[in-house]
């Protein structure tokens, strides 16, 4: 009796489990065919940095016959993922939620909300902000003779591949804020290794962005301000340890 006791839960978290995720499922079906109809717009309005950084008269174009059906589905796909982001985290946090403790609660739950809403400010930053600089910047360097005309799917790739370094890159204080919550590192530290902290900034920001200085410092300034803002924001969370001696100690006392 005491074995089928045991499988009972782990049987009920599958099965909650499973439900979080054909939720998960269904909210992006939903959204994706709520925007299918308007998959080229989607697409012209992503590739609109581009056309207005090409010269007159040049365009883009599909070197694969199916390009122009796929790219823009495929777009699509993932900007219904993107737009589904609050609604998949709140599933994910109505699944852990209930083995946590408050005190973890409390952090998760804003943890939750900010890196979401820094996602889309990164993601943002780098549409128009970025975008039209580094495309400005390329297409003024062709050489005479040479047309500019990039193929709509490798442009997709190199957009979505920005869209993913600028809004990871853009979670700096959340993830200083779990290092320092756990007690790996400490807001004291990370100001001692504030110099090497800068120059990784800059390294990342050459390995993550095309080959041009406007990208590179574009991307390494906002991490720098963010890591200041993380480990300002650091300081009001208590280490885990002293979060876990004081809910044992309110236990206690209770």
């Amino acid at each position: 009796m005491s074995s089928v006791d045991e499988s009972q839960p782990l049987i009920s978290h599958l099965l909650e489990l499973r439900n979080r995720l054909l939720r998960c499922v269904i909210c992006i079906m939903v959204v994706f065919l709520s925007l299918v109809y308007f998959a080229n717009d989607i697409y012209h309005l992503i590739a609109t940095p581009l056309l207005d950084a090409m010269p007159k008269g040049a365009t883009m174009i599909a070197t694969n016959v199916v390009s122009p059906f796929f790219t823009p589905i495929k777009l699509t796909i993932l900007a219904s993922v993107f737009l589904s982001v609050p609604f998949l985290l709140y599933q994910v946090w109505a699944f852990v939620a209930p083995a946590l403790y408050q005190h973890e609660k409390r952090l998760v739950y804003p943890l939750l909300i900010s890196s979401t809403v820094l996602f889309y400010v990164g993601v943002a930053f780098a549409y128009y902000i970025v975008f039209p600089l580094v495309f400005s910047f390329l297409s003024g360097t062709s050489p005479d003779g040479v047309t500019m005309a990039t193929d709509i799917s490798s442009y997709l790739d190199f957009v979505l591949t920005l869209f993913i370094a600028f809004g990871v890159c853009f979670e700096v204080p959340v993830a200083i804020i779990l290092l320092c919550w756990a007690g790996i590192t400490s807001p004291e530290s990370l100001r001692e290794k504030r110099p090497y902290i800068i120059v990784a900034a800059f390294v990342i920001g050459m390995l993550l962005t095309p080959p041009d200085i406007f990208s590179q410092t574009l991307l390494a300034l906002p991490m720098c301000l963010l890591f200041e803002l993380g480990v300002i924001c650091a300081k009001f969370y208590a280490p885990k340890d002293e979060n876990n001696v004081n809910s044992d100690e309110s236990a206690v006392e209770k």
